[in-house]
């Protein structure tokens, strides 16, 4: 298991509430889309991170995590297993404090590579669906 259920938890209500989501544009039918939605009903703040920089859920998009001129405490996942470890460690450079890899985003050296850095990881799940368990 990639992420027991306390960490699960600490990620969701004790790290911070800025959520970049990397992979998320103004595309309705993208997983991305509907859990931005979920996140920010639960009060997190979600920052689009998308090569077209869009404008999403009221949020201004950014190209990268670097491009971000704001702190991030979590750092959420939705590209292909083969893109997202890149992203993992743009994670750490960014300072964030987590990375969630969603559901079918998998990389064990990616993993290691953030934990070994002092982030908390989560891999193969959906904060969408942990989050309404919480309450």
């Amino acid at each position: 298991m990639y992420g027991d259920e306390a960490m699960v938890r600490k990620i969701l209500t004790e790290l911070g509430d800025t959520w970049a989501v990397v992979g998320l544009s103004s595309n309705r039918r993208r997983a991305a889309y509907g859990v931005a939605q979920v996140l920010q009903r639960y009060g997190k703040r979600v920052v689009p991170v998308h090569p077209k920089a869009e404008t999403v859920h009221g949020e201004q998009g950014y190209a990268s995590l670097a491009d971000i001129p704001f702190d991030v405490d979590v750092v959420d996942v939705f590209v292909n297993s083969e893109l997202a470890g890149p992203v993992a460690d743009e994670a750490v450079a960014k300072g964030a404090k987590a990375v969630w890899f969603q559901l079918d985003v998998i990389d064990e050296a990616a993993y290691a590579r953030t934990r070994a850095a002092g982030l908390e990881m989560v891999m193969d799940r959906c904060p969408a669906i942990e989050i309404p368990l919480l309450r």
